[in-house]
């Protein structure tokens, strides 16, 4: 991963993303090391993740060796972005989309500072 990506698995998701702090939202991204859309969005996450680090935990299912998480939320395709809030599911984005689209996406769910 990166500096402010980190990995979550089946095990660790409820930790991870479920309990994280109630202050800071988080995304996850749902991908697979095959899916060349998963591919084309990671740097675009990555810009984004670091433009955010102070307000936003971004971090990466991989759904292979992972299966559980995605079937649980009923996950059909890659790549998908869920955002979560206090735990909960609060915006899902399908697809590879461009930086300003992410930005539109994730932004409105952030707390300023």
């Amino acid at each position: 991963m990166s500096e402010h990506i980190c990995a979550v698995t089946d095990a660790s998701f409820e930790q991870d993303v479920k309990q994280a702090s109630n202050s800071q939202p988080v995304l996850v991204d749902f991908w697979a090391e095959w899916c060349g859309p998963c591919r084309m969005i990671a740097p675009v996450l990555e810009q984004v993740a670091a433009e955010n680090a102070a307000t936003l935990k971004v971090v990466k299912l991989n759904v292979d060796e992972n299966p559980a998480t995605p079937a649980a939320l009923g996950i059909r395709g890659i790549p998908t972005l869920i955002l979560f809030k206090n735990g909960e599911a609060v915006a899902t984005q399908v697809g590879a989309v461009a930086k300003a689209q992410l930005a539109a996406f994730v932004t409105p769910h952030l707390t300023v500072a």
